[in-house]
């Protein structure tokens, strides 16, 4: 079954052709990174219009690479939540209007489904039941994987998400967007222990998270360095934070596989492509006897190949949508609905 997919919920616009939810048959994107740069992130006004230009285009690139017409694809798949609304309805409104006229079935995709399929295309033998931690800029949770449209979440974030909290830290140092990922580079070789963070925790819930408080904490030193003249060692300040956020993400996801019994750990979202949090979820599975997973790094950000993943399953699962299908912001993980 050969899947176009549409991907547009933030600030790339994406498309793909996928067959049977693991062969990734083409993966276009049009980034707007240089567009938002000098924004210090992304301004969905901006988002919305630049979608709007690359999206035909977009397309049919993506047709071209995988070698097919319209007319031989089986179905046309769409991120239709959660995300920035006016760049979800681009893609919903396109892929309606691609849909209908070439008489195909209308798969809706939740983003963050599409993150954990991901993992489905770098590792084509992997099956849930697993356990997720689903890490980007807009969402840090850990969730249960029963099946592959079965999900609960275990534990998530009370406030920040950890990739937001890395941004603005990135952001406050002076760093360009993307942030985590300039932040991240930054940070290689610099001393982790060189300065001490929070290490907050919600009580009554052990494997949730929250960020804000140490958000908080980095920007008044940075800033309080900066009032008194006092010139901070970037590296070791990077480190540090990185250090600090990875110490709460890989510790609450351990405990919760640990409560839960899961052996298997799979990353997602683009904090997956994170190198600390990788190594470090390396050791904490090596050391415990569990099994990890991560996307290869082009499929940890946005992408439309990861939509035409979990699409497939969902068209097994027969959900799709008519053609008043609608964006939606914010939707949780495990009460999808596309009415």
């Amino acid at each position: 079954m050969k899947i176009l997919a549409i991907e547009s919920s933030c600030d790339e616009t994406a498309a793909a052709v996928v067959e049977n939810g693991r062969s990734v048959l083409s993966n276009v994107i049009a980034s707007q990174v240089e567009q938002h740069i000098i924004y210090g992130g992304v301004v969905p006004e901006i988002a919305s219009r630049l979608h709007a230009e690359a999206i035909s285009g977009v397309v049919d690139t993506a047709l071209k690479q995988a070698g097919v017409t319209l007319e031989e694809i089986d179905a046309v798949a769409v991120t239709f939540a959660p995300g920035l609304i006016g760049a979800l309805l681009v893609g919903v409104n396109f892929a309606k209007g691609l849909a209908l006229g070439a008489g195909k079935p209308l798969i809706p995709v939740h983003h963050l489904r599409g993150h954990i399929a991901a993992n489905y295309i770098t590792f084509p033998d992997l099956k849930p039941p697993f356990l997720c931690l689903v890490v980007s800029g807009g969402h840090s949770h850990i969730v249960a994987v029963e099946d592959y449209t079965d999900f609960k979440i275990i534990g998530k974030t009370r406030d920040d998400a950890a990739g937001e909290c890395l941004d603005k830290a990135a952001r406050t140092m002076g760093l360009n967007y993307p942030g985590g990922l300039n932040l991240d580079k930054l940070a290689v070789g610099g001393n982790a222990t060189a300065f001490s963070f929070p290490r907050p925790k919600v009580d009554g819930a052990p494997f949730d998270f929250s960020f804000s408080g140490l958000k908080t904490n980095v920007i008044n030193l940075i800033h309080n360095a900066a009032q008194k003249g006092i010139e901070l060692n970037q590296k070791d300040l990077g480190a540090s934070f990185i250090n600090a956020v990875t110490n709460l993400l890989c510790e609450n996801t351990l405990a919760a596989a640990k409560e839960y019994g899961y052996k298997k750990i799979v990353l997602a979202g683009g904090v997956s492509a994170n190198s600390v949090l990788r190594k470090k979820m390396d050791e904490g599975a090596k050391l415990n006897g569990y099994e990890i997973y991560y996307p290869e790094l082009k499929y940890c950000g946005d992408n439309a190949a990861m939509i035409g993943a979990q699409a497939y399953y969902e068209y097994q699962k027969g959900n799709t949508a008519g053609y008043d299908l609608n964006a939606v912001a914010t939707m949780p993980i495990d009460d999808v609905r596309y009415e």
